[in-house]
This record gives structure tokens, sequence and C-alpha cells, in this order.
């Protein structure tokens, strides 16, 4: 009699000895290519978001085309004046020169007039009397008394401000050039009314 022999059966608990070659084991679960990117793209979307805001408020903030642009005002001096007082701009945060002098009208009023006068463009820029001194510290001015006589009316030319009645000028020593975005003076002149 024949006896029959059923081969064994393999033992599937047993561990799988590792391949013989260096390939990665196998991940049955399908991978989407689009996924991977996603994280990278989004991150670069971030980027050019955070980056083109901060470029925009760097242009409104510092407006830099201001370094390159001019506008002449010339006004006529103010007939019948009497000069109060004068001086000769000096730099500050930017080059300024010309004359700035205070004159009284017959009617009483007076002015502060601005000839041959020329300076940088900016943002925010004021014209202002102060009681500081002409040259000093560019951040000084804003810090004792100063009157606003309005926005600077252009870099360069012969330009008239008034000066608002009851200002008392014997306290004030100089006119300022000044940038108030920045907290700098542009140039100052100084004035001492006698």
């Amino acid at each position: 009699m024949t006896q029959h022999q059923t081969p064994a059966s393999p033992d599937f608990s047993a561990p799988h000895p590792p391949p013989d070659d260096d390939s990665p084991p196998h991940d049955p679960s399908p991978v989407d290519p689009t996924r991977r990117r996603r994280p990278r793209r989004s991150l670069l979307v971030a980027i050019a978001v955070v980056g083109t805001a901060l470029l925009v408020a760097a242009l409104v903030l510092f407006e830099p085309w201001r370094l390159i642009t001019r506008s002449t005002v010339d006004e006529a001096a103010p007939a019948a004046s009497q000069v109060l007082g004068e001086g000769r701009f000096v730099d500050a945060e930017h080059a300024t020169s010309g004359t700035a002098r205070i004159v009284e009208l017959a009617d009483g009023s007076r002015s502060l007039r601005l000839e041959g006068f020329s300076t940088s463009d900016g943002p925010d820029v004021d014209v202002w009397l102060t009681d500081q001194p002409a040259g000093g510290d560019w951040h000084s001015y804003d810090d004792g008394v100063h009157v606003s006589l309005g926005d600077l009316k252009g870099t360069d030319g012969n330009q008239n401000y008034a000066i608002p009645a009851g200002v008392d000028l014997s306290r004030l020593t100089s006119v300022v050039i000044w940038c108030d975005r920045f907290d700098v003076a542009f140039g100052t002149a100084p004035i001492r009314i006698a």
C-alpha cells in the first residue's frame, strides 16, 4: 500500500525573513501626489500674502517716490511789510536752504516768508515755529513749544505762511521744516525777534 503524504501547510504566524535587496517595504495604500504638495503650496501662498501686505504698508508709510518728486511755489512777498527777524536755513535730516523771515504787515498781522527756499519732499511735512535752537537734535523740536503754520506748500520757491494772532514770537527762536510722520526736522533756521 502506498502511503500518500500531504505537503505541510505554510506557517503564517512565523516572521518573514527580510528581502534580499535594500528596497523599501511596499505600502499597499494608494498615495495621492497632490496631497504632499498642499502644505508647501499653502506655505508659499501665505508667504506671498504676508510679503505683499508688508510691501503695501511700507509704500504707504514711507512714500519712497517722494525722494524724487519736487514742487515749486512762487508767492509774491507781502506788500508794505516790516522784517521782525530772519535767519538762513541749515540742514538737518535733509539738505535745506534759503532764508526765513518773520514780517509784520501794515494791518498788524504777521507772516513767515520763505525765500529762495529748497528742501526735500516727504510725507506729512509741516512748517513750525519753535522754542528750540536751530541746528539742534533732529528729534527735539516737538519737545518744547511749537506752533504749526500748516503743511509745507512746496519743496522749492518763495512761500508765505500766516502766523496766528496771539502767538508770542518772543518765546520762539527757530523755523523748522518738520516731518510729523517720522518726528524729524528736515531743516531749521534761527529766528530771533528783536
